[in-house]
């Protein structure tokens, strides 16, 4: 009886997945946990979640520690940090360098405390919504160059390198390709990856910033992954970093329907939605402030306090 049991909790976990997959998608580890709850079922154990608050933002940390919170949620074992800022932090001329002082407080718990890091920039820059990274790697100071030329003058700091991969349909090569050959010839301690992520939920675009020590597979959040860049296929940590700028319109419609009380109707035309994906009227201007936020982040977190005239003294 016990095994009956336990097998029919597997078969749910896995009907609940094939849902999650097709009806509700996002990147993020805190609305993954959302959606699990919502499913009524209890979250297994090897997930442990603590929320705290930090300046104008609310911090949610998910530790995913077993293979069976990994099925539940979707998400690799490992750590995911989410920052969710308030409506109007997009107003405020202010916020960038208090954002990114945020997020670096969270992001250096996550990398090695000594070595060089890359900086990978994921995405293509001429689509806006897929542009957060390699904007954000214009942003990144960049010093390995400096500490080969000039070590005296510059040895206080710390060695980064930054790249922008493009995607495959400009380059013709998988972006992990490339990232692992900048690796093997770099040798640093540690990859950064930016990029873009798609969202459950339209109040969460370009307000939640999250982090993990698990990777990223490029494109997954439009449904054209590409190959994982994570510890196993580049031998270094990876730290990965993004804002979601999509939602996925079956998922925006389902939440909209729960809202009003009512479900999503099984109409196999809605099947035609499942490629469009919605993005704000004013992306443009969110985009390049979110990376810029992480850009400042990541100079925080691997160069210390740095104040923010002597950041822009640095991109200048």
């Amino acid at each position: 009886m016990h095994k009956t049991a336990a097998r029919a909790d597997n078969i749910f976990i896995l009907l609940w997945e094939v849902n999650f997959l097709f009806i509700k998608r996002t990147d993020l580890a805190l609305e993954a946990r959302e959606l699990f709850e919502e499913s009524g079922a209890s979250l297994p154990g090897g997930i442990r979640s603590r929320e705290y608050r930090q300046g104008m933002a609310d911090v949610t940390c998910i530790d995913v520690c077993s293979e069976e919170g990994a099925r539940a949620l979707g998400k690799a074992c490992g750590t995911y940090v989410t920052v969710s800022l308030p409506e109007l932090w997009m107003r405020d001329s202010d916020s960038v360098f208090t954002t990114a002082q945020t997020l670096a407080r969270e992001l250096r718990p996550l990398l090695p405390e000594n070595g060089a890091v890359l900086v990978v920039g994921l995405g293509n820059r001429f689509i806006t919504p897929d542009a957060v990274g390699p904007l954000c790697t214009e942003h990144v100071i960049v010093t390995r160059h400096l500490l080969e030329q000039m070590p005296d003058e510059f040895g206080g700091l710390r060695p980064v390198c930054a790249l922008t991969a493009g995607v495959l349909g400009l380059t013709g090569i998988e972006t992990a390709e490339i990232v692992r050959g900048v690796v093997q010839r770099v040798h640093p301690s540690a990859v950064i990856a930016v990029d873009a992520l798609a969202s459950r939920s339209a109040s969460r675009l370009c307000r939640a910033f999250q982090m993990s020590d698990t990777g990223v597979t490029p494109g997954s959040g439009v449904f054209n992954a590409r190959a994982t860049l994570d510890s196993k296929s580049l031998g270094v940590p990876v730290v990965a970093i993004g804002v979601p700028t999509v939602v996925d319109a079956l998922t925006l419609t389902a939440d909209t329907l729960e809202l009003a009380g009512q479900a999503l109707p099984e109409n196999p035309r809605l099947r035609e939605r499942e490629n469009l994906m919605v993005t704000p009227k004013d992306i443009d201007a969110l985009v390049q402030k979110s990376a810029k936020v992480i850009g400042y982040a990541v100079n925080l977190a691997l160069q210390g306090d740095l104040t923010a005239a002597e950041m822009e003294q640095f991109l200048s």
